[in-house]
């Protein structure tokens, strides 16, 4: 059973908890993350173990200053102390070449480390709080999405809870800090060549980017990192994109619709998400997503936002949805 910490002590007893090698559920303002003491190997360890995640799988660093950045990355290029003092805290995570620190379990064996600074008050007092307990101001936290790999990421307590509570220990435990503000996973750049490239898309889009640096021409990166599979942030449910209603498959029975608000519900078909615009879209989708499986939908129909930006990022989250 999880422990729920609630009340002005929680990040100090999750902390402490981090330290002595437990893994604690905390909020960020992407998805909720699955958290453990970046630099303690065997618990770093369990978060494979608790998500099946494959071990090759790079995790991210949450820190909690841009002055620890020198602690856990070299050779940092001057463009990524641009980014981070741009939009850290946030949900952007910077690939950079790994120090010491960043060792093998959590790079995937990979040379660089993935960093970032989550915009979220609860986590940031967790991180703090850590680097108190371990008496190391740049402690770091790995927090992938709580949630089975390759699953639909929880955007409250609550979906983390319910699709790990099997998986975890006694001495594990969960910290509510509502639900996540954004709610899609954060934007995710290789900073280890002379130009930036995105490797995943998220609420830190390509126009935010370039008013700070220029893109790399090439996307050419041979640098591993979350969310990059084809199949991913799947529900049971199959996932179907379509343009408009009348793609629907007619007569489609235990069928849900995921479209902005000025879409028709056909008769039949479960409205499971009427978001206004691609920012709303984000924050509801993975809760959508979740809905349909709680409803035993065998298929789901997704009319994707359009347009640059977050709408872009939330089509790409779709299309993985929706890969078999």
């Amino acid at each position: 059973m999880v422990h729920l910490l609630t009340g002005m002590s929680a990040a100090t007893t999750a902390a402490e908890l981090l330290a002595s090698g437990s893994l604690v559920i905390i909020p960020t303002e992407t998805v909720y993350g699955l958290a453990a003491n970046a630099e303690n190997e065997s618990a770093v360890h369990r978060i494979f173990t608790t998500k099946n995640r494959p071990s090759d799988h790079p995790l991210i660093v949450h820190i909690a200053h841009a002055n620890c950045l020198d602690y856990w990355a070299l050779d940092i290029p001057d463009y990524a102390r641009d980014l981070a003092a741009a939009y850290w805290p946030g949900p952007m995570t910077l690939v950079l070449p790994r120090n010491t620190p960043a060792m093998d379990f959590l790079t995937g064996n990979q040379e660089t480390v993935a960093l970032r600074i989550p915009n979220h008050p609860v986590a940031l007092e967790i991180i703090s709080q850590l680097g108190v307990v371990t008496n190391n101001p740049c402690a770091g936290i790995a927090a992938p999405s709580a949630n089975r790999f390759g699953k639909v990421s929880p955007t409250t307590l609550e979906h983390a809870v319910q699709e790990l509570q099997d998986y975890l220990a006694d001495t594990d435990a969960g910290v509510d800090g509502g639900s996540a503000s954004i709610g899609i996973e954060s934007t995710i750049i290789d900073c280890t060549g002379e130009s930036p490239i995105i490797l995943r898309s998220g609420a830190i889009t390509e126009q935010d980017i370039e008013s700070i640096v220029a893109l790399s021409e090439s996307d050419n990166s041979t640098v591993r990192a979350p969310g990059m599979l084809a199949s991913h942030y799947a529900p049971t449910a199959t996932v179907k994109v379509v343009n408009t209603v009348n793609d629907i498959e007619p007569g489609a029975t235990d069928a849900c619709l995921l479209a902005t608000s000025g879409v028709i519900t056909p008769i039949g078909v479960t409205r499971i998400g009427s978001p206004r615009d691609a920012h709303e879209y984000a924050h509801v989708l993975y809760a959508a997503l979740r809905e349909a499986d709680q409803l035993h939908a065998t298929v789901i129909y997704v009319i994707p936002p359009e347009g640059p930006g977050i709408a872009a990022a939330v089509r790409d989250r779709i299309t993985r949805a929706a890969h078999r």
